[in-house]
């Protein structure tokens, strides 16, 4: 089965709770409004199922290889690159100015959500070339800007993030990879690079990679690490001393080649010296600060990742409970076997599958709208708040999105049964691919770690209580609705909202003294938070649909809409207060085990 992009759901969620026509209000986007959306959605929607889709298979049938220190891609993939880049998809959100087409983040999302879906394995590149063009947008000088931003948005050039090590894997502190100035100001990089995601293949002329690495004389530590440009290819095409020494065998997402670079052991030596040439970003010892910024670009673009994996998974569930026949219906409305969609169970495991996926969807899209007002808006205060919200959010999208992206891609597997488990019907595959999201660019926990410690507990709670005060505002408009699907979501919502607030006020209380009993539930916690978020915004959608359906616009689109918004209430949402229970009640039991009895 080939994947169609839910354009019609997508546009939803853009105009009614992301709100695209607000967005067109801001400068530099007055021509990015609902028209300009659709027709962007729609051209994208024909490259991602007709161009994209039709190689996921073959990726991971056939992935990427290497040989004599070359990565080959999956047959294909050079031609499918070359049109999305033709075809301007890699400068969607960026400036005009370096060649880009300077349109919202919010439609960007959109679109890159589709490429997502389609193929994952490919996506991956235009997903890093996006998070190096930010980078060097935020820090890099206007020379640097000049000569690397526009080759990466025509396509001519990729960009790439080398930030782990043998040692160095989350914990940057340990990086070891150094830099050599040299008397021209340039300097020259030696050490090792694992798991770099495109860090070699053969879909452009140069990859530019940026790099962590230590000056001679640094502190110890993250205050010690700057930000390098390090381009496989210099300046009148002489070949940099940096080169892939292997990739790595994947679980899933096999065609996107994982890379281990090395960096100056002299295979190569421009002007006859070892070591890989290498030009500061930023000021030294700063790196980390600049790195971040390509690193929360690529962790919201995850959380899109694992939207995506759970549309595609959902609808080829959809797609073969349709088809497979199995068993007669238990409430007899017929007298043979029918089609499996017919059995409440699996209906259950469908509509838990769409309502996480949707829900996970306008939770990002909305947050991505913040992100352009906080960059766009005309008022100070304005951009502030909205960059609180976006920052808050991006755990939230990276984390939920991507743990239930997994659950959805295992349901996919269960709705198939056996043949699930058989690769040739594809079902297997995207659990596999989607167990790669809840790891990279910052596992779960870490994502957890940052909403406790940087988005939590250094404001006070005054971000997350300021949102809580939104969705009680939500909850009152379902009141004053008050039809039964408006009421039942208003009584989950608000239970979800007091157990959300009853954490808070744990986080913010214990930070200091019990921080053991913090981070025991510190995962639970980026649950909770991003399952009332989604809910919030479901509960949005729901008050939409409802007063849509009454002017009997699109019926049959509305009446879904608030199906899916009931069942996420009633089997999603109800699981913030157990949450809740376990944060604040349990955390004694998680530590109190003595290390030996484990």
């Amino acid at each position: 089965m080939t994947y169609r992009a839910p354009v019609k759901d997508m546009l939803f969620v853009m105009k009614e709770l992301a709100g695209i026509d607000a967005v067109a209000q801001l400068p530099g986007h007055e021509e990015a409004g609902y028209d300009t959306a659709a027709a962007v959605l729609d051209e994208c929607a024909r490259l991602a199922g007709d161009v994209l889709a039709p190689l996921n298979r073959e990726g991971d049938q056939a992935p990427s290889s290497f040989r004599d220190g070359k990565v080959t891609t999956t047959p294909g993939f050079r031609q499918a690159f070359r049109q999305y880049v033709e075809g301007g998809w890699q400068g969607l959100q960026h400036p005009a100015e370096f060649g880009g087409q300077g349109l919202p983040k919010l439609i960007h999302a959109a679109c890159s959500e589709m490429v997502q879906a389609a193929n994952m394995s490919f996506a991956l590149c235009p997903l890093l070339t996006d998070g190096a063009i930010e980078a060097l947008l935020t820090a890099g000088t206007p020379e640097q800007q000049a000569t690397y931003i526009p080759k990466m948005i025509e396509g001519a050039w990729t960009g790439s993030m080398n930030l782990t090590e043998p040692q160095a894997g989350s914990d940057l502190s340990l990086v070891r990879t150094r830099a050599e100035p040299q008397p021209d100001g340039s300097y020259r990089l030696f050490g090792t690079k694992i798991f770099i995601t495109y860090g070699e293949h053969d879909l452009a002329d140069n990859i530019v990679h940026l790099v962590l690495a230590r000056v001679a004389g640094a502190p110890e530590g993250v205050k010690g690490i700057s930000l390098f440009i390090c381009p496989k290819v210099l300046e009148g095409g002489q070949r940099n001393d940096v080169h892939c020494v292997s990739i790595e065998h994947k679980l899933g997402i096999k065609a996107s080649p994982t890379a281990v670079l090395q960096y100056g052991d002299g295979i190569t030596q421009p002007g006859g010296a070892a070591g890989a040439v290498a030009t500061l970003v930023g000021q030294e010892n700063r790196g980390l600060e600049t790195m971040f910024i390509m690193m929360n670009a690529a962790r919201y673009g995850v959380g899109i990742q694992g939207v995506a994996i759970a549309e595609r998974a959902y609808q080829q569930a959809v797609a073969y409970a349709r088809e497979r026949v199995q068993s007669r219906p238990v409430d007899g409305s017929l007298n043979k076997a029918a089609p499996i969609i017919h059995h409440p169970d699996v209906r259950r495991m469908l509509m838990t599958m769409r309502a996480y996926t949707e829900g996970c969807r306008a939770m990002a899209y909305v947050a991505a709208a913040a992100f352009d007002a906080a960059h766009a808006h005309a008022d100070p205060a304005v951009r502030a708040q909205n960059q609180a919200f976006y920052e808050f959010m991006v755990p939230l999208v990276k984390g939920l999105a991507t743990e239930m992206s997994l659950e959805v891609a295992s349901l996919g597997v269960q709705v198939h049964g056996g043949m699930g488990f058989i690769e040739e019907t594809g079902a297997a595959q995207y659990l596999r691919d989607a167990k790669i999201l809840t790891i990279y660019e910052g596992t779960t926990a870490i994502q957890a770690n940052d909403l406790v410690g940087r988005k939590t507990a250094r404001d006070g709670g005054a971000t997350a209580k300021a949102i809580a005060a939104q969705i009680e505002a939500t909850v009152g408009e379902l009141n004053r609705q008050a039809g039964p699907a408006a009421l039942a979501m208003a009584r989950r919502l608000e239970a979800g909202r007091r157990a959300f607030l009853d954490v808070v006020d744990f986080v913010v209380a214990q930070g200091k003294g019990q921080p053991n009993a913090v981070f025991a539930g510190s995962v639970p916690y980026l649950m909770l938070a991003g399952i009332v978020v989604a809910g919030w915004q479901m509960a949005r959608a729901l008050l939409v649909a409802e007063a849509r359906l009454a002017a009997n616009d699109d019926a049959g689109f509305m009446r879904a809409k608030i199906t899916t918004a009931r069942f996420f209430a009633d089997h999603i949402l109800v699981k913030a207060t157990g949450l809740r229970d376990s944060i604040v009640d349990g955390a004694e039991p998680v530590t109190a085990l003595d290390l030996e009895a484990f």
